[in-house]
């Protein structure tokens, strides 16, 4: 997807400290780690060989994709699992010098299977050993999947327990949005807020602007996932102007997942000329075959300028859930790039 002939911002990309929104823990994993930990503990993956798996990654659809992404899922049994996962995930950030991330667990997968106080033992030991052999900061955001809205409650529990323990700062809602609307996990998110945890929702990515309508009035969301199907929608534009919601786009992955046709224009280039507070994420890389530093490039190929990429970043910092001084710093740091 990525061209690979050089492009002259290449270098100032890759170099550039990030900061990313909106990538899965569970979708972080190269296929050959999901291989070798389903072989581990004894968890049948759809596919007779890891060639074969990897090839299970060129997605039909979307609908393929959750296949997919819940079979990669079914193979992280223990909390041992999620603390190697953690941390493994630190250097994978840190290698592409994202300083700063926010990343969802799907709690819907594991909710029921594993004790919570293991899980957050095996998190707080995960995020201390990533941080001090890595350098960045990760925070993590237990998500609801819509298309397990029996899960929700015990989703809400986990996560208030969890920033109990110190390990979550918010509350997620992922999974697939027809069929399953966000006014269905009002109380849920509301009980977040009162709680002081933040809330962010997945919507308008396989569904239309009503979606994304929804997570902001239903959930009160402060930021958006995908959210590109708002350019459906001029008044919805409008309104997120406005109110400068911030956005978090994965362009890569919309093409993956076949939410666009690989020869359809990304809704971003819209998104961006309508002044919307928009950042670049990569959602779930290794399955993309991708990166947050691929999602750069692949703007810039785009006719993106330097400025408006950069411009990005830094609104990555502001919307995202980091102290004031965490805030100051980052920007400090993405600024001395020139």
């Amino acid at each position: 997807m990525i061209d690979p002939t050089p492009h002259p911002l290449d270098d100032r990309l890759v170099a550039m400290p990030k900061v990313e929104l909106h990538v899965h823990l569970e979708g972080a994993q190269l296929p050959e780690t999901i291989w070798a930990m389903a072989r581990r503990n004894g968890v049948t993956l759809p596919a007779a060989s890891l060639d074969e798996w990897r090839r299970f990654y060129a997605f039909r659809d979307f609908a393929h994709f959750i296949e997919v992404y819940i079979a990669a899922s079914r193979a992280m049994v223990s909390a041992e699992d999620f603390r190697q996962m953690t941390v493994a995930f630190h250097a994978y950030q840190a290698a592409q010098h994202i300083v700063y991330t926010e990343a969802f667990l799907s709690a819907s997968l594991f909710v029921e299977r594993i004790p919570w106080p293991d899980l957050f033992h095996a998190f707080q030991d995960g995020l201390a050993e990533g941080r001090e052999r890595h350098g960045v900061t990760v925070r993590f955001i237990p998500d609801i999947a819509r298309n397990f809205p029996q899960s929700k409650a015990r989703v809400l529990r986990f996560t208030l327990a969890g920033q109990r323990a110190g390990v979550f700062i918010g509350l997620g809602l992922g999974g697939i949005e027809a069929g399953f609307p966000a006014e269905g996990f009002s109380a849920e998110f509301a009980e977040a807020r009162a709680n002081g945890l933040h809330v962010v929702a997945h919507a308008g990515e396989g569904a239309g602007p009503e979606s994304i309508r929804a997570a902001l009035d239903a959930l009160s969301a402060e930021r958006i996932g995908h959210g590109i199907r708002c350019v459906d929608d001029p008044a919805l534009v409008a309104e997120l102007r406005a109110r400068q919601v911030p956005i978090e786009v994965c362009p890569i992955s919309n093409y993956r997942t076949g939410i666009l046709a690989a020869d359809a224009p990304h809704p971003i280039h819209a998104m961006l000329d309508a002044g919307l507070n928009v950042t670049i994420n990569s959602d779930d890389p290794p399955m993309f075959a991708s990166s947050l530093t691929d999602e750069y490039r692949w703007m810039a190929r785009q006719g993106v300028t330097w400025d408006r990429l950069h411009a990005c970043t830094l609104a990555a910092v502001d919307a995202s859930f980091a102290s004031p001084d965490e805030k100051a710093a980052l920007r400090q740091h993405i600024q001395e790039i020139p």
